[in-house]
């Protein structure tokens, strides 16, 4: 093939590229897909709200801050101090929100091949982005206004400089980077604890015929990392928000079984839920790094030959992309609360090893079965790539819009028939006030009880999904009676597919009923209410 003629292909490789990243920002204010294997993920419901309402708050109501609700901003602000950067410009909106995430995706496309292209040829790594940019899993959640995506691009840039610490004139300047990178990691997500030993491995094994320059490296990006998380943390504890920061780790410590084995149980489902990502690729990845370390063990005992594929297991780069999906997967199973999302850093990992598992196998493969096995795992991408596509451009030109018009109908009806206070209660509130500007506070997270929250703020609505949960009904029977006055679809998930919403109703002459007097978490007389408390 003349040099003219790849110039042409790798044209056309870019502009397919291109063309399947352009789709994710397409039709932002849709609905996450509909009937995909993700339904049941809790993001698309509540987290954009969530984890931006510090932003959004900031521009609507004047304050950040709603004393006694859920406010993760001083555990996680990275996306809410984007954000509120942003709608300085655009103003509040879903389509804002999401677009700045989509902004970084196309940024981890570009570190992603960055960091592929550190060793691996041209065509390897446009592979491993393509992968990336077809798969249906990304595309769902690339597009969500959640953490993942930022907490990716700051792990891909911290990566890209640990791997070519080597070529720097500066590498301890670098490592200050990587340092000041991996705060940001954590004030994006806090499960970035789990990823630090890959770029830990990406840092040390790029630096090992030198150890004296790797423990430097490390000590330095440790030194800038402490002191970096440690300023953040002292400005927390000075505007008295350190009760905020630790709530959010209270609020996800969930109840562990009883039995002795759950951990070996949790492990399975979290290593097994890899297969949400994509039923081709990962066990094809899982065969790159059996087949790497097992060549690799054989050549040290056998005192063989080194080859690229024997020595691959021990790459800076594939070593740190198993390190990462291992911490993410080991993450899932001491929290044993697996969601979807949280596979989203672990889907370019395993992409990245099986780009670097091809390049590594075309370069040792050689004899007539290495290039059949060659030929057939080759053959075995394309098919993925295009099924991914077609499923990928198959959501991507089908969008739908229920849970944002339940949202505005929700906010059309509540305006059209006053009760009191316009405030809304609900898990979904921020989702809703990113949706139609309504102001809501959350009725199962915060650090206020609901019943505390219902005195202070008063508000005259309450929405739920599908059923009504009896703690939540208790602490709003303390006040207020429920009349359940609509019900707008959204979704696809049966237990929350209808967005049910309640006039509250307050108690004649002031009263307040007191729980150690009566059952409040069931249905009572003065209430009008047709779903189920469940």
């Amino acid at each position: 093939m003349t040099l003219s003629h790849k110039r042409w292909l790798t044209a056309l490789w870019l502009l397919f590229i291109g063309g399947f990243a352009l789709l994710h920002a397409l039709h932002l204010s849709a609905d996450f897909p509909n009937h995909t294997p993700w339904f049941c993920d809790w993001a698309k419901y509540t987290d954009e709200g969530w984890y931006g309402n510090a932003a959004i708050r900031a521009h609507l109501y004047s304050n950040w801050y709603v004393a006694g609700d859920f406010t993760p901003a001083p555990a996680l602000p990275l996306l809410p101090f984007l954000e509120w950067l942003l709608f300085f410009f655009t103003g509040v909106s879903i389509e804002s929100a999401r677009g700045l995430v989509v902004a970084f995706f196309f940024l981890n496309l570009l570190l992603s091949y960055l960091l592929l292209r550190a060793r691996a040829p041209r065509w390897a790594a446009l592979l491993g982005v393509t992968l990336i940019v077809t798969s249906p899993f990304l595309y769902c959640f690339s597009r969500l206004a959640i953490l993942e995506p930022l907490q990716i691009a700051f792990l891909l840039a911290a990566l890209n400089l640990a791997v070519r610490l080597p070529r720097l004139r500066r590498p301890m300047a670098a490592s200050v980077a990587i340092g000041l990178l991996f705060t940001l990691m954590l004030l994006a997500k806090t499960t970035a604890v789990f990823l630090l030993p890959a770029l830990g491995w990406a840092m040390i094994a790029s630096l090992w015929p030198d150890r004296r320059l790797a423990l430097r490296s490390a000590l330095i990006a440790a030194g800038s990392f402490a002191a970096t998380f440690g300023l953040w943390m002292a400005l927390v504890i000075r505007m008295g928000l350190f009760a905020d920061f630790k709530y959010l780790f209270l609020v996800n410590r969930y109840a562990k079984p009883k039995e002795f084995n759950w951990p070996l149980v949790s492990l399975w489902w979290s290593f097994h839920g890899g297969l949400w990502i994509d039923s081709i690729l990962i066990p094809l990845a899982g065969v790159v790094v059996l087949a790497s370390g097992a060549l690799f063990f054989r050549r040290i005992f056998s005192n063989g030959r080194e080859g690229a594929f024997a020595h691959l297991i021990v790459t800076p780069e594939l070593g740190a992309s198993v390190l990462a999906v291992a911490g993410s997967v080991f993450f899932m199973a001491i929290q044993d609360h697996i969601q979807p999302r949280y596979f989203a850093v672990p889907a370019f990992f395993c992409f990245f090893i099986v780009a670097l598992g091809a390049a590594a196998w075309f370069e040792a493969g050689s004899g007539i079965w290495p290039r059949r096995l060659a030929a057939t795992g080759l053959s075995v991408l394309v098919l993925a790539i295009a099924f991914n596509g077609q499923q990928t451009m198959s959501f991507a030109t089908h969008p739908e819009y229920t849970y944002r018009d339940a949202a505005r109908r929700l906010t059309q009806y509540i305006d059209a028939h006053p009760n009191g206070n316009r405030l809304l209660v609900s898990v979904s509130g921020d989702q809703i006030t990113l949706f139609t500007h309504l102001p809501s506070v959350c009725d199962e997270l915060g650090m206020q009880q609901l019943d505390l929250k219902l005195a202070r703020y008063q508000p005259g609505w309450f929405a739920t999904w599908n059923d009504i949960n009896p703690v939540t009904l208790g602490a709003i029977h303390t006040r207020y009676s429920l009349e359940q006055v609509a019900g707008f679809p959204a979704l696809d998930d049966s237990n929350r597919n209808i967005l049910v919403l309640f006039k509250l109703h307050p108690l004649p002459n002031g009263q307040v009923r007191q729980p150690s007097r009566q059952n409040l978490q069931v249905l009572l007389p003065d209430d009008q209410v047709d779903v189920e408390v469940d």
